[in-house]
């Protein structure tokens, strides 16, 4: 008598547990798998965090993931872990600038090509190069400050105005000297 020899029911029984199993496990598999696809096709993603605020000089600025700390966009991707998760040197976000950073955070100088963080607009210095950050209507930055002296600079680092803290200092940083013979250091 052969080992595969079957006799009565024993091997019927066997043949049909085999068969049963089968069909469990792969009912259990595809189970198993509808709902692998379910959670990768069905849950939403998380939609991205929210990351504007104000900072306490009343301009855009990032949110830190503690939901308190507003970082000045200057802070972004300087080197420096401001935010305690890192949040604001964050490979993805510092690996493509500007185009990977908030849109409010920066400002596209009159060449397009160049930019700023958007702290730097308005701050009486010529960060872009062409004085797009301080002058016109893409800009659109108030009169010089009580800090500043209003006139035609001779340096390339400012557009419409100096520090007074130049002011009769004994260099010539206005076209028309008034920073020597008018202006005041306030």
């Amino acid at each position: 008598m052969s080992s595969d020899h079957c006799c009565g029911e024993c091997c019927s029984c066997s043949r049909r547990a085999i068969c049963v199993s089968a069909l469990v496990l792969a009912g259990l598999s595809l189970t198993v798998t509808g709902v692998t696809i379910a959670l990768v096709f069905a849950v939403p993603k998380q939609p991205p965090v929210n990351r504007e605020c104000r900072t306490s000089q009343n301009g855009s600025g990032f949110l830190c993931d503690d939901r308190v700390t507003c970082l000045p966009p200057s802070a972004l991707c300087d080197g420096v872990h401001n935010c305690l998760s890192g949040a604001d040197e964050s490979q993805h976000m510092c690996s493509d600038l500007p185009n990977n950073l908030p849109s409010n955070l920066v400002f596209r100088c009159g060449d397009s090509r160049f930019w700023i963080f958007v702290d730097k607009k308005c701050n009486g210095m010529n960060d872009c190069g062409d004085c797009s950050d301080e002058i016109g209507i893409y800009a659109a930055c108030p009169p010089c400050g009580p800090q500043w002296w209003e006139c035609t600079p001779v340096e390339f680092q400012y557009c419409l105005c100096i520090p007074r803290s130049l002011c009769k200092d004994g260099r010539q940083h206005c076209y028309d000297w008034s920073d020597e013979y008018v202006c005041t250091r306030g």
